[in-house]
């Protein structure tokens, strides 16, 4: 049976919406950073006054990201379509608060390495409400279900500032993430499960700008579309967008609040994916 797959949804066109206007913004920072003169400088203080806290060669980031999931995952087998499930209406998931790292090796004032790793997993217990197919399997009314979503994301980047002043920067970004996402469903009679894993490409921008020594405002945009016929009986799409503001109390010690969106779709033969998160996060910095 020929299942086709499902349309982006709101969430999806919004995010994409989104990102069209950080990329202009973006550039629009990086033009004002490339034409700024020594004058605009002074208005912030002597141009030798570089920002508190980039004077450093590794910068880790610990922190805590509690996200709004909207999830919804179809997976077909033995020639039955599956049901789209969203795991947060049909399946009860709610909001959760994950732990996150970040590292960045700078070798050289335009140079970083980047690498981030979330562990995400959200379970929940609730009895269905209405018919759920997945696997092939069937899910009547009045059934106990046990579910699970668990996502992987790690970030394995390099970043080159095009534009570097004293008072910000704009640079490019070129990553994989590497993505590994399991959705699965526990009843009485079993347990079925359906996976999506492997690394994507993507590229993407980022743009910071210091209104005050101790004070960065940072905006970065990633991703990705890999369409149908690239890759065989696969398609995909990765928006990665993170605004955030760093106050820096010493060089070697700050602390960021942010807020991000992560938004991935997947689809092949069996299987479609849609997956967005996104909210508040507050992390520590320790530089050296």
């Amino acid at each position: 049976m020929k299942v086709e797959r499902p349309k982006p949804d709101v969430a999806y066109e919004l995010a994409m919406t989104h990102t069209r206007r950080c990329i202009a913004v973006a550039g629009c920072l990086a033009t004002v950073l490339a034409f700024a003169s020594p004058a605009a400088a002074q208005f912030f203080g002597q141009p030798s006054d570089l920002p508190i806290g980039e004077n450093y060669h590794v910068e880790v980031l610990g922190g805590m990201w509690s996200p709004s999931p909207n999830i919804s995952i179809s997976s077909d087998a033995f020639g039955i379509a599956g049901t789209a499930i969203n795991f947060a209406s049909d399946l009860g998931i709610a909001r959760e608060r994950f732990g996150e790292v970040r590292l960045r090796l700078r070798p050289g004032r335009k140079h970083r390495f980047r690498i981030d790793y979330v562990p995400i997993r959200y379970s929940a217990q609730t009895v269905v409400e209405r018919r759920l197919v997945f696997r092939g399997i069937a899910y009547d009314v009045g059934v106990p279900v046990s579910s699970t979503i668990s996502w992987t994301a790690w970030r394995l980047g390099y970043e080159y500032d095009i534009v570097h002043r004293s008072r910000g920067y704009f640079g490019i970004i070129l990553e994989a993430k590497y993505t590994d996402v399991e959705a699965s469903l526990d009843a009485t009679f079993g347990r079925e499960f359906a996976r999506v894993r492997g690394p994507i490409p993507a590229i993407g921008a980022i743009v910071r700008v210091y209104p005050l020594r101790v004070l960065a405002v940072t905006a970065e945009v990633s991703g990705v579309t890999l369409p149908r016929d690239l890759l065989e009986s696969y398609s995909g799409e990765y928006v990665d967008i993170d605004v955030s503001g760093t106050l820096n109390f010493t060089e070697q010690l700050g602390a960021q609040f942010g807020y991000r969106s992560l938004d991935f779709s997947a689809s092949s033969d069996e299987d479609a994916a849609n997956l967005k998160l996104d909210g508040f996060y507050m992390g520590a910095l320790l530089r050296f």
